[in-house]
């Protein structure tokens, strides 16, 4: 069992939203926290919360940029002490119908969703096992990583590599004593969807007015819903539990149950007896 306490943990996405609430459990727990995202704002408030608890410092970049992550990830642990607990969390969401989409929206989306989590990895990872001192990766994915046709294909196509990803990399540290869990949330109360349209590029096919009217009004019964559903701290202790147990799956909910027995059921019967 890893222990969270004199721990430092680096969230990306730590302002906001899941990334928020596993900040929050881990503060309670006696983690040292790094935070990182793009919402200056978000970041200052989160600090100023979170620093009643435990020592905290933020660092505002786009997990895209390498040597930002890389310039964040030395400044981090020169105040906090070495990350030995990674959240790769930040994740925008695109849910564009495929006559939609551009390269500019594939970039934006597999970057962050994507080349974020790979970035985080090869920041930290190589530190984690020259150091020798175990820890634990949290990638997070969705459930639409596990079975597709719910979230488009964008949001699908990454979410998917992180959780092979995720299987992977713990088969491969486990003698590291580095464990790896891929956090596969179902919804979850945050303001992801109003944040990703406003930093999406446009898709490839220009909209009228009435469209781009009918878009926007589809996102926000998206996001109405989504506030109705799991609170962000809750997912942060399920997470918390998670480290602790070393698991490798962590669900929110039991909503994609169903779809995740017919996707298991269609692959062994799609196997040659």
């Amino acid at each position: 069992m890893i222990r969270t306490e004199g721990r430092t943990a680096f969230i990306t996405g730590g302002a906001n939203g899941i990334g928020l609430g596993i900040a929050r459990a881990l503060a309670r727990a006696g983690a040292r926290l790094a935070l990182a995202d793009r919402d200056t704002e978000a970041l200052a408030r989160a600090r100023e919360e979170l620093a009643a608890i435990t020592e905290v410092d933020v660092y505002a970049f786009d997990v895209r940029d390498r040597e930002a992550f890389s310039a964040a990830a030395d400044a981090a642990e020169r105040t906090l002490g070495p990350v030995s607990l990674l959240f790769n969390n930040a994740g925008v969401i695109v849910t564009e119908a495929p006559a939609k989409l551009s390269y500019a929206l594939w970039d934006f989306a597999i970057g962050i969703n994507l080349h974020g989590v790979i970035n985080g990895i090869q920041t930290f990872l190589p530190r984690m096992i020259e150091r020798g001192e175990g820890g634990h990766i949290v990638n997070t994915s969705s459930g639409s990583g596990l079975v597709a046709g719910f979230s488009g294909t964008l949001y699908s196509t990454a979410k998917f590599a992180v959780v092979g990803m995720s299987e992977s990399l713990r088969t491969e540290l486990r003698s590291s004593g580095i464990g790896v869990s891929v956090l596969c949330p179902g919804p979850v109360a945050t303001q992801i969807v109003h944040r990703s349209m406003e930093e999406a590029p446009k898709g490839a096919a220009e909209l009228s007015p009435e469209q781009e009217h009918r878009r926007w009004t589809l996102r926000e019964k998206i996001s109405q819903s989504l506030q109705q559903s799991t609170d962000p701290d809750t997912v942060g202790e399920m997470v918390l539990k998670a480290i602790r147990d070393n698991s490798l799956y962590i669900h929110t909910d039991r909503s994609m149950e169903a779809a995740i027995k017919e996707r298991t059921e269609a692959l062994l019967d799609a196997m040659p007896d």
